[in-house]
């Protein structure tokens, strides 16, 4: 059974939807929709979910997850999250909604939320990945496995040299896992 090395699985760089620190959200999303269609038959069925964010060298300096597009654009959730982070809360469905009418959230119309998209600039909603989101191309999959259970991320940024230059998206590690769970039954 072959074992699968971190430069074998991930995405290069060059294949990946990046802007710059200055775009705006609209900006990146055009990136990433250029990046699903030009990209999406070359590695897996798995669509990019997320925008790099590079700065005037051309270093990724931050990440722009579908999710976080849909929160910058209302304004609000800045302050109900804010110092909290990513992290995971289970709310029950009856919370949720009473927060959405007291907080007001989402209460203009879907037009006028999507125009912000032009004005709202991608470095006030990125994220700065941590040092655990970052992993060697060198590094086997079961290190990779671990980093991506361990800090429950999406993917890893992929370096050479200390220079980024690919990701490891979860969708290609199970995949590939997936892969060899057949092999092993078939």
């Amino acid at each position: 059974m072959k074992s699968y090395s971190v430069n074998e699985l991930m995405v290069p760089l060059s294949e990946y939807a990046t802007v710059s620190e200055d775009a705006t959200l609209y900006e990146a999303v055009l990136a990433l929709e250029e990046a699903q269609e030009k990209f999406e038959d070359k590695h897996t069925r798995y669509r990019h979910r997320a925008i790099l964010i590079l700065d005037k060298d051309k270093n990724v300096v931050g990440k722009l997850s579908q999710l976080d597009v849909l929160r910058a654009l209302e304004p609000k959730y800045q302050n109900l999250f804010e110092g909290k982070g990513s992290h995971r809360f289970g709310f029950t469905k009856e919370f949720m909604k009473s927060m959405l009418q007291q907080h007001s959230l989402f209460a203009s119309p879907l037009e006028d939320i999507c125009r912000k998209a032009g004005t709202k600039n991608v470095k006030e909603f990125m994220y700065t990945p941590s040092e655990g989101e970052y992993v060697s191309e060198d590094a086997s999959l079961g290190e990779a496995i671990h980093q991506l259970i361990m800090g429950h991320h999406q993917s890893l940024l992929v370096t050479r040299g200390g220079k980024i230059v690919g990701v490891l998206r979860l969708t290609d590690v199970f995949a590939a896992v997936f892969h060899k769970m057949k092999e092993c039954f078939g």
